[in-house]
């Protein structure tokens, strides 16, 4: 196949993938709400993701603090998670990041290509165990998967490949954030 018929499948694929349907509508209409609560109560979002969906993540809750004014932090620094990959395991920094860190009425946001990444899985299992107010998971492949059993409000991007995953996952994320703005065209300050 040349450059161009490449170019022009992956995009036509693609889009198909981002013509989101009432179903994700109402899930980020939902979505919205509950950010929204969670602020007035003073509590925060807590976001994750390994490789890619990590720098999403980032992405993420940087524009949802600064310019939506809704507290959301990210755990992606190198040192606490090689410290507490060192003293817990791999599987288990996410879930640990919760258990010092996450608050009873937090929200989780996770966000998982697979859907089967032990490490993400664990970090579902702490929020319910600290209670928090609902897990937002993001994820592709098969829409039965480990990660969205544990969710409350799933979003499934049904590809296998990556990138495709990992663009919507960002456009749904950051839809969010002009949603609960109420704009897509902001300054940037």
């Amino acid at each position: 196949m040349n450059e161009k018929a490449f170019l022009k499948n992956y995009f036509t694929d693609l889009h198909k993938l981002i013509d989101f349907q009432d179903e994700t509508i109402n899930k980020l209409v939902l979505a919205k709400k509950i950010f929204l609560e969670t602020q007035k109560k003073g509590k925060k979002i807590m976001v994750f993701g390994n490789g890619g969906s990590a720098a999403i993540a980032n992405h993420f809750s940087v524009d949802l603090t600064k310019n939506a004014g809704i507290r959301c932090s990210n755990y992606n620094e190198s040192d606490l998670i090689t410290c507490f990959s060192n003293d817990f395991g791999y599987e288990k920094w996410i879930e640990k990041t919760i258990d010092f860190y996450g608050d009873a009425d937090d929200i989780l946001v996770i966000i998982s290509a697979s859907g089967k990444s032990k490490n993400i899985v664990n970090g579902c299992q702490a929020a319910k165990r600290k209670k928090f107010k609902s897990i937002i998971t993001l994820t592709g492949h098969d829409k039965k998967n480990p990660v969205s059993d544990l969710g409350n409000i799933n979003f499934n991007v049904p590809s296998k490949a990556y990138n495709h995953i990992e663009n919507a996952h960002q456009i749904l994320l950051l839809s969010l954030v002009d949603l609960v703005i109420g704009k897509s065209e902001y300054p940037a300050n």
